[in-house]
């Protein structure tokens, strides 16, 4: 017989199963809202995590009817958190370039007349159905709630963590709202009153940029304005006392970029050297007649990699400046020869551009040197002088990939200044007309489509799908069949019959994939256009990825390409 304790246990656990069954069911019908706020930045920096601003899954969220106003949810966090409605102010989130989620901007007062739903729909067009907020709550000095100050574009919103160098651990102190045009001397005051120092005590300040795959901090001068070092809405500033000048000297490490690992020859400085002291040393060491043509770049202590950037011309004042890296002095320093002074090479941009070749296997990547005003139309004009055409008729495309995904077919008219090769492959690759890659690729008519193709494996024990090798591009025609499609994909990547028969072919939304029979139409599964980006729905191939792993030289923090790879410079 069944005691009375296992019938209420049952009970229990057909009840839960019901409320998690019908949750299921309604889940269309609602949105879930997670809200960030002060408190949950401060909880969490420094003890769970130590960089970005907070893990969403650990915040307070709420399931909330998608036709509801959001008015009328602001007053169930009213009463959830005892703030009066008109002291609430709501910020979206958005996904940078760089991969970090970062407050982007507050709700307008006609997005906040909307329903749930809708907010959700125009806030980041995310991948499930949450919709993301930080909650900015200002206080007065009696601890009672305030308005929202005035917001306009010359005001920056900023999130300030403080660095321990003895404790090593870096603490969520507080947010401000700065001008634009202001500089890192006007909060200077508040800041030390944050971190409890003393109103004079000199501190430093670095903007964290990212944090993986390596973490990337960037010392801010505190001469230039806050426009001027490119802060924007959301952006983290690090602080820490300065550390405290030493007169005495240093014996410097110094490595050739190009052999990061090797030391080439030691100098024994003084650290107040100035920069144009250190690169005149450098630059008689290796008997150069012209210092400014000597780029230096530090040492990050953690990686114990040269740093992503490299040091501006006369960007630093000293050498104890080049070589502190957070609470740690480092003794090594890497140069590089260039073949015209960095004054002048500032005033350019340089871009390393994956070619790929619409015939031949070989990768070619060429560094691109243009006026940072250029446009990505001079970048394929001076790459078409560099490179060998499969036809003097060939166009070319530039794409953006990271992670065997592409994200970005950049516009002919996009300026250069603001493209970042440091962290995704800039890829070149051919636009013509082939007898399996049709003129419809260039210009999709209204009844064919680009479709983006990734190939991928897909982990048994998790689960989850694993993108490799090289994603390109395919223009499928309406009502053409996966058994069409499939010999096009076989002709175009030269594989053989007996290798090809073992891929399988599904379309994947949302990293899930949905397998294909030949008899499937692929353009029906890609009617949707509501995605968040195209790289979200794609047409995967399946398959072993038996490439040999080689790494893209060009840039230590590039993932592996599988194929052969040649570097001009």
């Amino acid at each position: 017989m069944m005691n009375v304790d296992s019938q209420i246990r049952l009970k229990k656990e057909q009840e839960e199963k019901e409320h998690k069954k019908k949750e299921k069911a309604e889940a269309h019908l609602y949105t879930i809202i997670k809200i960030a706020r002060d408190e949950d930045l401060k909880e969490q920096t420094g003890k769970d995590i130590y960089f970005d601003l907070v893990d969403h899954e650990k915040v307070r969220s709420f399931r909330i009817q998608k036709q509801l106003p959001f008015s009328t949810f602001k007053e169930e966090v009213a009463k959830e958190y005892g703030i009066p409605v008109q002291f609430q102010r709501f910020w979206l989130w958005a996904k940078r370039q760089n991969h970090t989620y970062r407050p982007n901007r507050p709700l307008n007062p006609h997005e906040e007349m909307q329903s749930v739903g809708q907010l959700r729909e125009i806030s980041n067009k995310a991948q499930n159905a949450e919709l993301k907020l930080f909650l900015e709550v200002e206080f007065g000095l009696d601890l009672q709630p305030l308005p929202p100050p005035e917001k306009s574009k010359e005001d920056i919103l900023l999130f300030f963590k403080l660095y321990n160098p003895e404790k090593e651990v870096l603490c969520f102190v507080g947010r401000l709202f700065v001008k634009a045009l202001g500089k890192p001397s006007d909060i200077l005051r508040k800041l030390t009153e944050m971190a409890g120092f003393t109103p004079d005590e000199e501190i430093e300040l670095y903007e964290e940029i990212k944090f993986e795959p390596n973490v990337m901090c960037e010392h801010i001068d505190k001469k230039l304005t806050f426009r001027a070092s490119q802060l924007e809405d959301g952006d983290i500033v690090c602080f820490q006392k300065s550390p405290k000048a030493d007169s005495g000297t240093q014996v410097v490490h110094f490595r050739s970029l190009e052999k990061p690992k090797d030391d080439e020859f030691c100098l024994e400085l003084s650290k107040l050297h100035t920069y144009d002291d250190v690169v005149e040393r450098v630059a008689r060491q290796l008997g150069l007649d012209d210092p400014a043509k000597i780029r230096l770049t530090s040492h990050n202590c953690y990686s114990q990699q040269p740093k992503p950037q490299p040091i501006r011309y006369q960007g630093v004042e000293h050498l104890l400046d080049m070589l502190v890296h957070y609470n740690q002095t480092s003794d090594i320093l890497y140069y590089e020869v260039l073949d015209i002074p960095l004054p002048e090479l500032q005033f350019l941009k340089t871009l390393k551009v994956a070619f790929h070749h619409a015939t031949k296997e070989e990768v070619v990547i060429h560094s691109i040197r243009l006026p940072k005003n250029s446009t990505i139309a001079d970048v394929i004009i001076d790459l078409k002088t560099k490179v060998d055409l499969s036809s003097p008729t060939a166009e070319l495309r530039v794409l953006e990939v990271f992670y065997h995904k592409i994200y970005k077919i950049f516009p002919l008219h996009e300026k250069i200044e603001n493209i970042n090769d440091q962290y995704w492959t800039l890829r070149a690759e051919e636009v013509c007309k082939t007898n399996d890659v049709p003129e419809e690729e260039k210009n999709p008519s209204q009844h064919d489509r680009l479709i983006h193709v990734y190939h991928f494996t897909k982990d048994p024990l998790q689960n989850q799908i694993q993108n490799f090798g090289d994603p390109f591009f395919l223009a499928i025609c309406e009502g053409e069949t996966l058994a069409e499609v499939k010999g096009r994909i076989q002709r175009k990547l030269q594989v053989p019959d007996e290798e090809f028969s073992k891929w399988k072919f599904a379309f994947i939304s949302m990293n899930r994939p949905d397998y294909l029979q030949d008899s499937d139409v692929v353009s029906a599964r890609f009617q949707r256009r509501d995605v968040y980006g195209a790289w979200e729905q794609y047409l995967g191939l399946e398959h072993t990825d038996t490439a040999p792993k080689r790494a893209y030289t060009a840039n230590q923090n590039r993932h592996t390409h599988e194929k052969p790879v040649r570097i001009y410079n």
